[in-house]
Parts: C-alpha cells; sequence; structure tokens
C-alpha cells in the first residue's frame, strides 16, 4: 500500500491582483515545470497538496483579499487538506515580519524578486533557459507580457516602488523571443504590461525606447493584435504614436491612468504635470492616432480633494469624453508620500464621489456605444457564456473593457478567431452583434 509520503507533489497557484501579478504566476509555474513539478493554476480540484498564493499589497480591499485567502489556507492546513503553504507576492514583500508574526502557520513568505528562494524549497533551481518561456492562465489566444519591473515615479498615494522596487527594463531580444514563442502557442493577441510603460528602455537604452519595441514585436509573425497599458502621461514618447499610426497589428488603444482632472490635485499627488499639459496630449494624442480608444484611472478623495477640486475632475471626464475609465476611492498607504497627510476626505465622501464619477462616465459609455450601431469592427472571440459567444474589438481590454456578444443560437463563431461583427445594439458596457 502506498504511504501518504510517497505520493507526488501538487502545486496549486493561486494569484491575487492584477495582470502583472498574473504575469509573475506564469513565470513562477514554468519554472516549477521545468524543474518537473506538477503545477496547475488556481485548481476547482482539490487535488493539490502544496498552495501558493501570490498576493496582492496595492489597496485596502486588495490587502483584505490576500489575507482571507492566506487563512482560508491556513484552516485548510490545520484540517490535514493541505501539506504546505506560501506565500509570496506584494503584500508578503511589503509586510512580511508582520506576516511572519500574525500568521506563523504559513510555511515560508517571499518577496516579489525571491523566486529562486521559493524554489528552493522545492530543491528546484532557478532554470535561465527558461527566460522568455511561459505557461499561460489566460485564454491561449492572448497573453500579457511585462516589458518591465518596478517605478521611478514619486506618485504620492502608490506603494508600487516600495514592493517592486526601482524600474528595471527587460532587452527587446528577450521580448521578442518571447513574443515568438508565444505566437507559436497559438497567442494572437499580446498585452504589454509594466508599473510605467512610457519609462521603458531609459535605464538599458539610455532613452525611452518603447517605439523602438512596438516595431520589433509588430514584425513578430503571428501577432495579430499589441495592446499598450498603464502609459505615464509625465515625459510620454509621443514617437509610439507614429508607430500605432503606421502598423496594423498595433491597437489603436491605449491605457494611460491620469489619476485626476484637478491642477491641485496633480501638485499633491506628485504627478508632474497639470490638467492642461494632461488635455493638450490628448488632443495629440487623438490627432496622430484618429479613433484610438483611451482608457485612463481616476482617484477620488486623496488627501486635500475639495469639493472644486471633485467639480475639476467631473468637468474633466465631460469634456475629456474617455471611451473607458475606472475610478477608486483613495486609499491611505503606509510609508506612502502622501501617509504624512491628513486623510481627511470621509470614506462615505470617497464612495460618493466615486459613485458619481462613474454614472457620468457610463452615460458616455452608452452615448459612445450607441454611436457604433450599424458599423462594423474586427472581433477576436473570448468565449462562449450563457447563450453567447463573447469577443473584444481592438478598442478593448480583457476583463476591464467592453465587450461583443454575438447570440450563439443564430451563429457560430471558433474562440481564439477573429470574425467580422456588424454592431446591432448597444447598452453601456456592451455591444451586440452579427457575424458578417
Amino acid at each position: 500500500m502506498k504511504t501518504k509520503g510517497l505520493k507526488k507533489d501538487k502545486v496549486n497557484v493561486v494569484t491575487l491582483g492584477c495582470s502583472k501579478n498574473l504575469v509573475d504566476s506564469e513565470v513562477m509555474m514554468t519554472q516549477l515545470k521545468g524543474n518537473n513539478i506538477d503545477v496547475t493554476h488556481e485548481s476547482d480540484k482539490d487535488d493539490s497538496n502544496i498552495i501558493i498564493v501570490n498576493t496582492c499589497g496595492f489597496i485596502d480591499n486588495a490587502k483584505q483579499e490576500s489575507i482571507d485567502t492566506i487563512l482560508r489556507y491556513v484552516d485548510a492546513k490545520e484540517e490535514g487538506k493541505i501539506d504546505k503553504l506560501y506565500v509570496t507576492g506584494c503584500l508578503s514583500q511589503r509586510y512580511k515580519d508582520d506576516l511572519e508574526k500574525e500568521i506563523p502557520q504559513v510555511d515560508a513568505y517571499f518577496g516579489t524578486m525571491e523566486l529562486p528562494l521559493l524554489l528552493k524549497k522545492f530543491k528546484a533551481d532557478y532554470k535561465h533557459e527558461l527566460v522568455g518561456e511561459r505557461i499561460i492562465t489566460t485564454a491561449n489566444h492572448f497573453a500579457y507580457m511585462k516589458i518591465a519591473e518596478g517605478c521611478d515615479r514619486p506618485c504620492s498615494f502608490c506603494a508600487i516602488p516600495l514592493m517592486r522596487g526601482k524600474h528595471v527594463s527587460r532587452p527587446i531580444e528577450e521580448l521578442v523571443k518571447e513574443a515568438k514563442n508565444l505566437a507559436r502557442n497559438g497567442v494572437k493577441e499580446i498585452l504589454l504590461i509594466a508599473q510605467d510603460s512610457t519609462y521603458y528602455g531609459l535605464d538599458i537604452y539610455k532613452k525611452r525606447n518603447l517605439a523602438e519595441l512596438l516595431r520589433h514585436l509588430s514584425d513578430v509573425e503571428g501577432i495579430e493584435w499589441i495592446r499598450l497599458h498603464y502609459a505615464f502621461p509625465t515625459g510620454f514618447p509621443e514617437d509610439i504614436l507614429d508607430v500605432m499610426a503606421e502598423r496594423n497589428n498595433i491597437c489603436n488603444y491605449l491605457d494611460m491612468p491620469l489619476q485626476h482632472g484637478s491642477t491641485n490635485m496633480l501638485k499633491k499627488m506628485r504627478r508632474g504635470t497639470t490638467r492642461e499639459k494632461q488635455e493638450a496630449l490628448i488632443e495629440r494624442i487623438r490627432t496622430k492616432v484618429p479613433g484610438i480608444a483611451l482608457r485612463t484611472t481616476l482617484i477620488a478623495g486623496h488627501p486635500g480633494e475639495t469639493e472644486e477640486d471633485f467639480e475639476q475632475m467631473m468637468d474633466f471626464v465631460r469634456k475629456t469624453r474617455f471611451d473607458r475609465l475606472g475610478v477608486f476611492p483613495y486609499s491611505h498607504e503606509e510609508n506612502t508620500h502622501a501617509y504624512s497627510f491628513e486623510d481627511d476626505v470621509p470614506e462615505e465622501v470617497k464612495q460618493e464621489r466615486t459613485d458619481t464619477v462613474m454614472e457620468l462616465q457610463t452615460a458616455i459609455s452608452q452615448e459612445l456605444n450607441e454611436a457604433k450601431i450599424g458599423k462594423s469592427f474586427k472581433v477576436l472571440v473570448d468565449r462562449k457564456e450563457g447563450g453567447y459567444f463573447i469577443g473584444r474589438t481592438e478598442h478593448d481590454s480583457p476583463e476591464v473593457d467592453n465587450e461583443v456578444l454575438i447570440d450563439a443560437t443564430k451563429q457560430y463563431a471558433r474562440i481564439g478567431d477573429f470574425v467580422k461583427v456588424e454592431i446591432t445594439d448597444a447598452t453601456e458596457f456592451d455591444l451586440y452583434g452579427t457575424i458578417e
């Protein structure tokens, strides 16, 4: 009879937080598998005896979700359902000492840059020959690609540099190799991510080199869409707009977190820009790349935000008419610059302002979507859900943006294929259409 000790370890990786964390989990899984360790991602089965929780430590809600997840697996360990529990990622990087004291049942905590140490727990080595290789946990036809790690920006509210360190760009050759590997495995869309993608190249090439990276990635055979996320507005390298305009496989899409529409607040947030500069940049972007979809994120309730500041943000959203927008209530984070200020906007006011901005954006989104009725778009089919095939246009990123719904009882589409769709109806955040 087999004893428990002879049973082969199986690892389940649980990822919390952003797409950058997801890429870290994929790299970790690739390394574990390269060392002949059985590994899955967020498996529903209860057949894994080792759990690795990759945590988020960005804002209060994310931190609480991470702690709740850790405690859930602590209970599973104490009930004998799992043997080992490891914790890695941003929360672990930021609060390792506190976590070790408060939740000692975890077998080991690791920071964001300690993958080789985590691998040693499995008697595994970090295999440099696997750099550029990655197990994809998303749908097979799209993948996130992290072009840099860390951030050099001094934004008042942000704890990312505490958890991720200084900005470090990845070389173009390494990223091209990764893109070729992804394309070989059926990936058609790559989503470029970083804490600050427009800073790319300054450290290793001594210049902002995102345009050159885009050109090289655009040349990779099989990649039909390249999508750019997290472009910081200050020092924005406008040569990327020329590349976007000249290359068909670079999506007319830009995710540019602006955080506020009041110059007073932008100064308090240490963003290095003004409302006027942001508006002028947006105008140049829309002139150089007609039809581009702009996504932004804003923060409501940062220390010192007055009713007048908030009204200016509302006016900014009203006038700019972003295609996509997210807004978050301010979270008072230890060791950030803003933590030295009084958190003087009450929580209910933060939430009220957040909801008010989203109400405005919902109405804008409804109008923009209704204007698409009767037009045709190239759509990438992501999945089938209920009675619909669900896809996205080049103006939409997975999970955060609009979706296109195609009635599966009337038409067939293959997941991972591009189809031409005529839009027949629209809601605030969804489009309905038929395949031409």
